[in-house]
């Protein structure tokens, strides 16, 4: 980081790399039935930061409603966003089973919780049109 700007705890180190990556994150229940109650999004919340722990995330942010729940995850550069939503989706669907089967089973379709589909976001930092404006202004060599 430049002398400039003061540590930011948002921005993390690797050997080759510094960044700054979130991601927001929406996944629906299947055909969105409303199968999630409050204990199933508090056990959620712990699996899903687990998954994200093992694989070098952050959650920072959980909360749901009756059929679909919202992450905001700050990740590293190599972990792709599918594979992230891929380990969240399976894992969280494998504990839920086990802890809410009387819940979950008459809700389930084909053993699946979540739907196939997921909503990505990437967020934080700043507005586009602020990000183009400084690439704009480099001082060029020669110029």
């Amino acid at each position: 980081m430049s002398p400039r700007w003061g540590p930011d705890p948002d921005v993390r180190r690797g050997r080759t790399v510094i960044h700054n990556l979130h991601v927001h994150l929406v996944f629906v229940t299947k055909y969105r039935r409303d199968v999630l109650n409050d204990a199933m999004l508090t056990r959620c919340r712990q699996i899903m930061a687990d998954v994200c722990d093992k694989l070098g995330a952050q959650l920072r942010e959980f909360n749901g409603e009756h059929d679909h729940v919202h992450l905001l995850v700050h990740y590293p550069p190599k972990l792709p966003i599918s594979t992230l939503v891929n380990r969240l989706k399976g894992v969280s669907t494998h504990y839920l089973r086990q802890k809410f089967t009387d819940r979950i089973n008459p809700h389930i379709t084909h053993g699946h919780l979540w739907s196939p589909s997921y909503f990505a976001e990437s967020c934080g930092g700043a507005p586009l049109a602020a990000i183009r404006e400084y690439i704009g202004n480099q001082k060029r060599p020669g110029s």
